[in-house]
């Protein structure tokens, strides 16, 4: 079992809620068939591939170093805040280099946190997985601005494991500013060959104190669109960004930050919880009428005796548009690139039945649906009611 599964473990023992993923209010089986069935690809595949994005833009990568010096970090008071923030946008094709997945570095320290995987990849394999993004690729202009969509991962997880969607939304016509926050994952590197670690760990989960972590990433999102938007921009891209139509998604915690964000924050339009306990309340007072859209996984992470209220707790004070909707087979990691990854490899993933092929699809397709309707003002039928085309879906709420 991986790290945050464990501890979410070990806090259902203790009688306390950590795990990242909440548990569907009603369980939902699905058609027969419905969900698909993983098939195990050849161990040790040479190079994985990540899925081509279903847009008609190209993609481009830039890579970011952002230090916020009005601000100490949380969890390392003597050091500034940092993020590392990916920035993909519409490119012209066939232009720059292709993007690198991750380093080797994080690669291995993702593996070490993961130990089943390292059976069937090594940290090289996964460092050399195929993207879809190219660096220093020309921006392609003559579209009008773009709407930025900001991305933040899961609890100990780096901002590559979000490639998938990142590249995705580029190609449908957006700016994706993925995010590393520092010392949240089990290792990103930063300036000066530094591979910061998940030095947050060692304090939220024996302090029960997972509110921290959503609050500080939405100062994050802050100063992140300060500098993205401000007078004197940090990106050099900047002028292809629409300001006034900005989205945030996340996985796991980073989903709950999204929330977080959008009541400290009124630039940020709209958001999506991509299986993500909320650990601190929403506002009393709501997040303006401003729409949201919960997508949690079924199975859920927690184990099946230990009941996460968050998502219903949080439903009333959503005053806008909503939809609490559920994926059969999904499971909690599904969100992120991890079961592409681990088909390719052959590696099993019994907490996310449903192959890569098809978690990609859906968390692609309703997360990008969810932005075309609420950031463009595009008809998003699958929003509205269940589909033949996707069974795995259940409304739970809307």
């Amino acid at each position: 079992m991986n790290k945050i599964i464990r501890r979410a473990a070990a806090a259902a023992a203790a009688g306390i809620l950590l795990a990242a993923g909440p548990a569907t209010e009603a369980a939902a089986a699905a058609p027969a068939g419905a969900a698909a069935v993983r098939t195990d690809a050849p161990a040790g595949a040479a190079r994985p591939e990540l899925p081509r994005p279903t847009g008609p833009f190209a993609v481009g990568r830039d890579t970011l170093h952002l230090v916020d010096g009005t601000r100490k970090d949380p969890w390392v008071p003597a050091a500034d805040r940092e993020l590392m923030v990916s920035l993909y946008y519409p490119a012209v094709a066939h232009t720059g280099a292709p993007a690198p997945y991750t380093t080797a570095a994080e690669a291995r320290a993702l593996l070490t946190d993961r130990g089943d995987l390292a059976r069937y990849a090594t940290p090289e394999q996964i460092a050399a997985v195929r993207t879809h993004a190219r660096e220093g690729a020309l921006p392609r202009t003559g579209h009008g601005r773009y709407p930025l969509i900001v991305l933040s991962p899961g609890f100990t997880l780096p901002r590559s494991s979000l490639t998938v969607l990142a590249e995705d939304l580029t190609s449908r016509g957006y700016v994706v500013a993925a995010l590393d926050h520092a010392y949240e994952s089990d290792g990103t590197t930063f300036p000066g060959g530094r591979l910061l670690g998940c030095t947050a760990c060692e304090q939220v989960f024996p302090d029960h104190a997972l509110s921290r972590v959503s609050d500080a990433r939405a100062r994050d999102v802050t100063f992140l669109l300060d500098r993205l938007t401000g007078d004197r921009p940090a990106w050099r891209h900047a002028r292809l960004i629409d300001t006034r139509h900005i989205g945030m998604a996340g996985h796991s915690i980073g989903g709950a930050s999204a929330a977080a964000a959008m009541a400290a924050d009124p630039r940020v339009a709209a958001g999506v919880n991509l299986d993500g306990t909320f650990f601190a309340p929403l506002p009393e007072t709501g997040l303006g009428k401003r729409p949201f859209l919960l997508l949690g996984g079924d199975p859920a992470l927690l184990p099946p005796d230990l009941e996460d209220t968050s998502w219903a707790d949080a439903w009333p004070r959503m005053d806008g548009w909503k939809r609490w909707l559920t994926v059969t087979g999904m499971g909690h990691p599904g969100f992120t690139d991890w079961p592409v990854l681990t088909d390719q490899a052959g590696a099993p993933h019994p907490e996310t039945p449903l192959s890569g092929t098809r978690s990609q699809q859906i968390t692609r397709a309703y997360t990008g649906d969810f932005f075309d309707r609420h950031l463009k003002g595009l008809p998003a039928p699958r929003l509205d009611g269940p589909t033949a085309a996707d069974p795995e879906v259940v409304f739970q709420r809307s």
